[in-house]
This record gives C-alpha cells, sequence and structure tokens, in this order.
C-alpha cells in the first residue's frame, strides 16, 4: 500500500522541522510527505525549504493563508496514496507509528478509517486512552445524523484510506473551519459510511505548549456550520429521509457494542416518528444483539450521549 503523510502548517517553526523529520525516520516510511504552509508570517517556509528543497519523498506546498481546512483540501488533492495519514506540525509520529498502523489496516481490509491512542508532551505529560483494547466500532451514519454521534479523535491520530476521503474532501467551508478542521473528516466519514477502528496504541505525541487550538466535537462545534457540514455531506450521499428505520443494522456492525452505545441506538429509534409497534419491531434486533454480543466491561470511551 502506498502511504502518503499530510503536514499543515502555520506558523510553528520551533515545531515544523522535528515533525517532518519523525516522518522521515518511521520503521516504514511513506511513499510521499506532503507540507501544506498555510502562509506562514514566521521563518516557518524558510527553514521548510532549507531542509527538505531536496528531500525526493517531501513535497512542499507554499499557499496562501486560509486555514486548516485548506491544508487538507490542498494536501489530499496533491496526495497519491492509498492510505492517508494527518499530522500537525506541532506533533510528532513516534518511530512505528505508520508500521503498526499498516499492519492494523492489513489484518483489517474492512477497517476504513483509524484512529488510536496518543502521547502528550510538552506543557502536559500521559497517555490519553478512550479504550482500553482496539476496538471495531463498525458504522456510525445514522448515530451520527440522528445523534451528532462525534467518533474521532485528534488530527494527528487519524488516517483513512483514499477511497474515503474521496467522498469527503474537498469541503467547500474553508471560511467556517479554519481551524479545527479535523471534525470535518470525522463527521463526514461518518456520514459516508466509513467503517472505523481504534487501535489502542499511543503512536503519536501530542504536544501542549499554551498556544494550540484543542480540537473541538460533538456540542462545541457550532450548530450551524455543522449543519451545513451534514447536508454537504448527505447530498453526496443521497440517504433517504426514514434512514432512522436501519438504525438496528448499523448497530449491529460493532461486533462487542459497549451499554453507552444500546442506549445511543435505542434513543434514536425511541425519539423517531414510528408508531409504537414498529418502534417496538425496530429495538429487538438491537436488544437481542447487545444481549449476545455486548461488552459489559468497563472499557468505556470518552464521549457522551
Amino acid at each position: 500500500m502506498k502511504v502518503s503523510v499530510l503536514i499543515n502548517n502555520y506558523n510553528y517553526q520551533n515545531y515544523v522541522i522535528e515533525a517532518v523529520n519523525s516522518v522521515l525516520s518511521q520503521t516504514r516510511p511513506p511513499e510521499e510527505i506532503i507540507v501544506v504552509d498555510d502562509g506562514s508570517t514566521d521563518l516557518s517556509p524558510i527553514k521548510l525549504q532549507e531542509h527538505f528543497s531536496k528531500h525526493s519523498t517531501v513535497k512542499l506546498i507554499l499557499k496562501e493563508n486560509a486555514g486548516q481546512l485548506s491544508c487538507f483540501n490542498e494536501g489530499f488533492k496533491q496526495s497519491s496514496g492509498d492510505i492517508i495519514f494527518f499530522l500537525d506540525s506541532d506533533d510528532l509520529y513516534k518511530p512505528n507509528y505508520l508500521e503498526n498502523a499498516l499492519s492494523f489496516y492489513e489484518r483489517f481490509p474492512e477497517c476504513d478509517f483509524l484512529m488510536c491512542d496518543f502521547e502528550r508532551i510538552g506543557q502536559a505529560t500521559g497517555r490519553r486512552a478512550d479504550y482500553k483494547d482496539d476496538r471495531n466500532l463498525g458504522r456510525s451514519t445514522i448515530a451520527t445524523l440522528y445523534r451528532n454521534r462525534w467518533l474521532g479523535a485528534i488530527t494527528t491520530t487519524l488516517s483513512a484510506r483514499r477511497n474515503t476521503l474521496e467522498k469527503i474532501l474537498p469541503v467547500p467551508f474553508v471560511q467556517e473551519w479554519v481551524n479545527d478542521a479535523e471534525n470535518c473528516m470525522v463527521y463526514g466519514s461518518s456520514i459516508v459510511g466509513a467503517h472505523k477502528f481504534y487501535c489502542a496504541q499511543d503512536l503519536i505525541q501530542y504536544r501542549l505548549h499554551g498556544k494550540n487550538y484543542h480540537f473541538k466535537c460533538d456540542g462545541r462545534v457550532g450548530h450551524e456550520r455543522r449543519s451545513r457540514l451534514f447536508d454537504f455531506f448527505m447530498e453526496k450521499v443521497n440517504y433517504p429521509d426514514d434512514l432512522y428505520q436501519q438504525a438496528g443494522t448499523e448497530f449491529k456492525t460493532i461486533p462487542k457494542p459497549l451499554y453507552k452505545e444500546f442506549r445511543l441506538y435505542l434513543s434514536i429509534i425511541k425519539k423517531s416518528p414510528l408508531s409504537a409497534l414498529k418502534k417496538i419491531r425496530a429495538m429487538v434486533p438491537i436488544v437481542l444483539h447487545f444481549l449476545v454480543n455486548g461488552d459489559f466491561s468497563s472499557n468505556v470511551p470518552n464521549w457522551h450521549l
């Protein structure tokens, strides 16, 4: 599988060279590294050109400032990999990240979208883990559309197959997503039907340095811009209006659902306009799947209903 790594940078002259080098030093190097500088006003462009302008693997794109989403759009446009990895320029890949992630994709060919644990460095330290073990998270189209479920992580932990990102990028709302543009990929991947997985290894380092624009999720993403984003993806996939009736089918794509996931899908049916009898019929496969396959352990993720 051909690998592309997309690095977005804006005024991180103190970190971006180290970020690129963390990719170059991988135990399984990528075929291409695309660094998109978003009109930095510091020394980032000069340093990038000094270090990498003649490097065969690194492609530098210097453009006018338009925000993080514009970097994703342009970087993906210039990429050719089968698997696309993302990296914020103030973060780092651990040396075995790409090797382990690619092994995950090979072991689980149904995986369209992958996220992993991360280690904090800088002003705060420690591991951030949403789950104790690797998890098949299934599909989450209905949960996202009807309950705004945010099933993702920070930019640097994310990767996806090209055929999934082709359904998402480019996203036109660059001025609305100058920051926290990973939401476009997290929400978009769910809406276009990506099968998501979680790798319970801390394979990247997330740097906290006091100037981070922290990623936002779920209710903290403005309702209006989220609605526009959802409408944009819905036009691409053209789902029927009564999609909630397929909630049971989607729930069964999670091999070992958690209790919170079980409760979420029941609530989708409960709040639907179905008659009482149809609601009961729709809930039956959800209840049966959970009783037979549900995960009753304490392996609970950090998201809220």
